[in-house]
């Protein structure tokens, strides 16, 4: 078995796309823009092991090269895309990174790093890179590549919630809540965010909650202890509960929970999956923030709130 990073790069709005140009003309498109995302890793050291119609499953060797491969990718092809019909716009590159022991057979990878690549991947959002911590331990100590600690999420097939990193790759993005790779113990959720309690709002109604209230739902249901009327809102659709000194929230909706935090552009997409909130930053209940009518809860973490490093 050889020790390698695997990289499932798959592509959004794709079904928008098929509806605007039609089958043919969709296809091309998709089809260029998968065998872009081949050329590029290639040249970067990288290795394609497949394409899987609007995704591409990719290894490589060099852990650094792969996380620097996505950055330049999601950079390159969000400045590809300024110049495409806006009917195309919409077609943007989500990204899940692994590192392990894979086992390569007949030119294929297998494995649960394999898997868990695939699982977030999926977990991810337009314009995301989610990582897992073996790929953020094996950065060299001075990377420039910045990083956010989501806290430990339920990955389908596994048996216990795993760190999940997400990797910023936007040139603009400057928080403090980011860490570089001397600051991996003190990112630690129940070290880094001590929260005791959490404050959201959403139209005219404020709600702060602390561990007495746990767990609370938020929906449209009378059994949800947060309202929040809107058709797009499940019943029951979020559940928050602390667990130590961090607060999680947790999807159990039928069209799910996206999350953005403080400083970011991009957002966390979570279906029936779940992550910590840090700090402060939104969540949008029953479709993305690209819906601009979308209800939005604004969230905010206070407490002995210690930040990285």
């Amino acid at each position: 078995m050889a020790e390698l990073t695997i990289v499932f790069a798959d592509l959004t709005g794709s079904t928008g796309i098929y509806e605007a140009l039609g089958n043919a003309k969709a296809a091309d498109v998709v089809t260029q823009t998968t065998h872009w995302i081949g050329t590029l890793s290639r040249s970067r050291g990288g290795q394609v092991i497949k394409y899987l119609g609007d995704g591409v499953l990719l290894a490589f060797v060099d852990n650094a090269a792969a996380v620097q491969t996505v950055t330049e990718m999601q950079r390159l092809h969000n400045e590809r895309i300024n110049s495409w019909p806006a009917n195309m716009k919409s077609m943007k590159i989500k990204v899940g990174l692994s590192r392990g022991e894979v086992v390569q057979q007949d030119g294929d990878c297998f494995g649960d790093v394999v898997n868990v690549a695939a699982r977030l991947s999926d977990l991810s959002g337009a314009d995301q890179i989610l990582c897992t911590e073996s790929v953020i331990e094996q950065l060299p100590f001075d990377t420039d590549i910045r990083y956010r600690n989501l806290g430990p999420m339920n990955i389908r097939g596994k048996m216990e919630p795993m760190v999940v990193y997400r990797i910023e790759w936007q040139r603009e993005v400057q928080t403090d809540y980011f860490t570089m790779q001397a600051g991996l113990d003190t990112m630690a959720p129940s070290e880094a965010y001590q929260s005791s309690s959490l404050r959201l709002t959403w139209a005219d109604q404020t709600m702060t909650i602390d561990v007495s209230d746990m767990p609370l739902f938020l929906g449209r249901g009378n059994d949800a202890k947060f309202l929040v009327n809107d058709p797009r809102v499940s019943r029951l659709h979020a559940r928050i509960e602390q667990r130590g000194d961090v607060f999680v929230l947790a999807d159990v909706s039928s069209y799910g929970t996206w999350v953005r935090f403080a400083g970011s552009n991009s957002a966390l997409a979570l279906r029936r999956q779940e992550c910590v909130l840090l700090n402060r930053g939104e969540i949008a209940l029953g479709a993305s923030f690209e819906d601009y009518s979308v209800p939005t809860v604004s969230f905010t973490c206070s407490g002995a709130a210690k930040g990285p490093g």
